[in-house]
C-alpha cells in the first residue's frame, strides 16, 4: 500500500521525542478500566497470565494487546487500548508475556521478541471459548514485532484474525538495538538492562548449571544481555543469531491480512532500517504511518487517548 500521511500533530512540548518517550512510559496514568486475571497453562507446562476486560454490552470481538521489553498488562499502554476498545463494544485482553506479571515463570525460558509459539497458545485458548468471531493483534515494541512475525511466517492464520496493529515497531532487531546501545538513549538502555539483571537472578540461583555467576557478572549491555541468556535460553547461537531469525521485516511480505504499523521518524529506538517503506509499498495488506513526532510510543493526544489508540480503533472499524 502507498505509505500513509500522518495527521498527528502533538503540543509543542512533546514534538521533543524524549520528553514524548519519557513522560509516557513514567507517568502517564488509565483509570477505570477494571481487570480480570485469568492464568492459562502451556504446552511445556509454563503459564502465562491474561488480563480480561470486557464491553458493558455483549460481543463477539476481543482485541488481544502485547506489551514491550520488560512491560506487563497493567501498563497505560495497553490498558489505554483495552479501555477505548471495552468502551467501543469489544472485550480486551492484556497479555502478560512470561515472567512479566510479578511471579517468577516455571522455565528457565521466558520471552522473546519472536517467540510466536506463546502467542499461538494465547489464540487458540481465546478461540476455544467459542466467543468470538472477530479477533484484532495490536503490540507495542517488542510485542509489535511478535504480532507481525507470527501474521508473516505462517501461511494461513485463523479466520477469525480480521486485523493487526503494530506501533513502535523494532522491525530491524540488530539495527535497533545499536540504537539503543548509543549514548543518546543510554538513560533507557540502562532502565532496561537493571529490570532484566535483576529478574536474571533468580534464574542463576536455580539454574545454575546453565547460568553461572561469572556469565551473569559478564552482562554489561542488552547485547550481552541477548548473548549471554536471551539467545542460549531460546535456542539461537548467539545475540546475532536471535536478531536475524526473529526480526519481523522478513516475513512482511508474507503478511495476508490488513496490519497498520505506526512507527514515529523521531523514535530514537529505531534504525533506519526498522521502517519497513519498501516492504509496505509491495504488499497491498501493510499500512506503514510515519509521523514526525511521537518518540518510542509517545502519541499524546486529547483526553488521554492516544494517537495511536485512536487510529487502532478507526483501523478495525
Amino acid at each position: 500500500m502507498p505509505i500513509i500521511d500522518s495527521t498527528y500533530k502533538p503540543l509543542f512540548f512533546f514534538k521533543n521525542g524524549f520528553i514524548a518517550t519519557v513522560y509516557s512510559g513514567l507517568f502517564r496514568k488509565v483509570s477505570g478500566l477494571k481487570q480480570e486475571r485469568e492464568r492459562i497453562l502451556l504446552s511445556d507446562g509454563d503459564f502465562m497470565d491474561l488480563d480480561w476486560s470486557y464491553s458493558k454490552d455483549k460481543t463477539d470481538k476481543i482485541i488481544l494487546c502485547f506489551h514491550g521489553l520488560e512491560g506487563h498488562g497493567q501498563r497505560p499502554y495497553v490498558t489505554g487500548v483495552a479501555k477505548l476498545f471495552n468502551d467501543n463494544g469489544m472485550d480486551a485482553i492484556c497479555v502478560n508475556f512470561r515472567g512479566c506479571s510479578g511471579e517468577d515463570n516455571l522455565k528457565y525460558r521466558t520471552y522473546h521478541s519472536g517467540s510466536t509459539e506463546d502467542l499461538e497458545e494465547i489464540i487458540k485458548h481465546v478461540l476455544a471459548s467459542n466467543k468470538y468471531k472477530e479477533i484484532y493483534l495490536y503490540g507495542v515494541s517488542l510485542g509489535a514485532n511478535l504480532i507481525l512475525k507470527y501474521l508473516g511466517e505462517r501461511e494461513v492464520v485463523p479466520t477469525e484474525i480480521k486485523s493487526a496493529i503494530a506501533i513502535s515497531v523494532p522491525a530491524d532487531l540488530n539495527g535497533s538495538c545499536k540504537e539503543l546501545l548509543r549514548l543518546k538513549n543510554k538513560a533507557f538502555s540502562i532502565r532496561f538492562l537493571n529490570h532484566l539483571k535483576r529478574k536474571l537472578i533468580s534464574k542463576m540461583n536455580h539454574y545454575p548449571d546453565d547460568l553461572t555467576a561469572e556469565d551473569y557478572g559478564s552482562i554489561r549491555s542488552l547485547r550481552d544481555f541477548d548473548d549471554v541468556y536471551t539467545s542460549k535460553a531460546h535456542g539461537f547461537k548467539d545475540a546475532a543469531d536471535y536478531y536475524e531469525k526473529c526480526s519481523c521485516k522478513q516475513f512482511l511480505p508474507n503478511i495476508k491480512i490488513p496490519t497498520l504499523i505506526i512507527n514515529a521518524l523521531n523514535d530514537s529506538f529505531l534504525s533506519p532500517e526498522c521502517f519497513p517503506i519498501k516492504e509496505a509499498k509491495n504488499n497491498p495488506n501493510l499500512y506503514l504511518e510515519m509521523p514526525q513526532y511521537g518518540g518510542h510510543v509517545g502519541f499524546i493526544g486529547k483526553k488521554n487517548i492516544y494517537y495511536n489508540e485512536r487510529r487502532a480503533l478507526e483501523f478495525v472499524s
